[in-house]
């Protein structure tokens, strides 16, 4: 059934794209914070750039460790359940990182891995809920929908706790933005239902045109990580994940610092810079998204779509942070990085959509491995800015890894990326 026969029931499939674009927002709002309040926390507690990038890199320590498990429990218990308690579980610990930093370093370290193990399920709990009630001519826009709740998160967390740290101290980021999402939680146990079947108000209309996908059973279906290992389109998804979220951490926890430090503007004004680029790739994500579904709709290949979206993504970012190694001045240095940003939002109509073509009844699962691996710049390329910095004093071999970083991504993507449904 096409999407146009269930436009009858659209307001409850909205209504879920919705709620995931706010968890992701909210998500993002409470992983971003710390890098505006990190800037006043290093000079009360006198870290040195490379403390400061151990601090920013811990979250990504839990983010790590419960990636993959994430994925499998939400294939296993369904999207709404998993993340619901995750969201509680992360606000939780955005709550108690001021106190935590005032006990100890190491409860500070300890907290912030805890707060990365409940983020690690977000995104995929919100595949498991898009692969039951959104049919494959509508996930791209869905899956846009859901990162831009990235740039939107970020563009609040970062220029509203701008505010708050000069307003209310650096605290105040933290207890403001953990309390909101312990009450959004409770709307989500509310408002979201784990499938079209069990949803209470739901039109028969659009129950019926979600049925032909909705046909997961009670039983969980094995995963068949042999044949998915052995699939280079996999290994594709892998290696872009990753190379994508070079850049997606880079520009969350040190672009603050760059504006700061490099840019010498103060901390409410970097936090509204930094926050600037991540409004691009808000307006150009779901533009692209929407563009995307438009060219499949008229008869062009997922694959051609997918490896056309996510490689003019990774060649923009890797022109962009080469023009950013080289620019000067926050104005100049301000419109490269939100023309690199608007680049990187075309991955989210590249490899960030491509679980579900090639396993859609995996894709939670598929999401999770992957997003293991590409986790690892948060840790690994975090902690080498900050000793770059030490070590060069400047930003400019750290734009120039990420560059080379990102072309790696495309030239794997053009090699091995396929828009085809390769696993049941």
């Amino acid at each position: 059934m096409t999407s146009l026969a269930l436009r009858a029931g659209v307001p409850k499939r909205v209504l879920l794209v919705g709620m995931c674009f706010l968890a992701t927002m909210l998500c993002y709002i409470d992983r971003v914070n710390i890098s505006v309040a990190v800037i006043p926390m290093a000079a009360e507690f006198g870290w040195s750039q490379a403390t400061k990038g151990s601090v920013l890199s811990s979250f990504f320590i839990g983010y790590l460790l419960l990636m993959t498990p994430g994925g499998w429990l939400a294939g296993r218990y369904g999207g709404r359940l998993v993340l619901g308690v995750a969201l509680t579980a992360w606000s939780l610990f955005t709550v108690l990182t001021p106190l935590a930093a005032g006990t100890s370093f190491a409860a500070l370290i300890a907290v912030r891995i805890l707060m990365g193990m409940g983020e690690a399920a977000n995104f995929p709990a919100i595949i498991a809920l898009y692969a039951r009630w959104l049919v494959p001519a509508e996930r791209t826009r869905a899956v846009s929908a859901m990162f831009a709740g990235i740039p939107a998160g970020t563009v609040l967390g970062l220029s509203a706790s701008g505010l708050l740290v000069e307003d209310y101290g650096w605290q105040a980021a933290f207890y403001v933005f953990g309390g909101i999402g312990l009450v959004f939680a409770v709307l989500w146990f509310a408002v979201v239902h784990a499938t079209p079947a069990v949803h209470p108000t739901i039109t028969v209309a659009e129950r019926a045109g979600l049925a032909e996908i909705d046909d997961f059973d009670s039983k969980p279906v094995p995963m068949p990580w042999g044949q998915l290992l052995r699939l280079k389109p996999v290994w594709a998804i892998v290696i872009n994940h990753t190379t994508t979220t070079w850049l997606l951490y880079l520009m969350l926890t040190w672009l603050p610092s760059y504006f700061h430090d490099v840019q010498h503007l103060a901390t409410a004004k970097s936090g509204l810079f930094s926050a600037l680029p991540w409004l691009t790739a808000m307006i150009t994500g779901p533009l692209v998204g929407g563009f995307a579904d438009r060219w499949v709709a008229r008869g062009a290949s997922i694959t051609l779509v997918r490896k056309t979206m996510q490689t003019t993504a990774m060649l923009g970012v890797a022109g962009g942070m080469l023009l950013a190694s080289q620019v000067s001045g926050a104005n100049a240095a301000l419109a490269v990085l939100c023309l690199t940003m608007a680049f990187y939002s075309f991955s989210s109509s590249g490899f960030a959509c491509n679980h579900l073509d090639i396993a859609p009844r995996h894709a939670a699962a598929l999401y999770g491995f992957t997003n293991t691996f590409a986790t690892i710049p948060g840790i690994v390329g975090v902690a080498i800015t900050g000793w770059l910095l030490d070590l060069t004093g400047t930003y400019t071999a750290t734009f120039l890894l990420a560059a080379g970083v990102a072309l790696l991504g495309a030239i794997s993507w053009l090699a091995w990326a396929s828009g085809e449904k390769l696993v049941d």
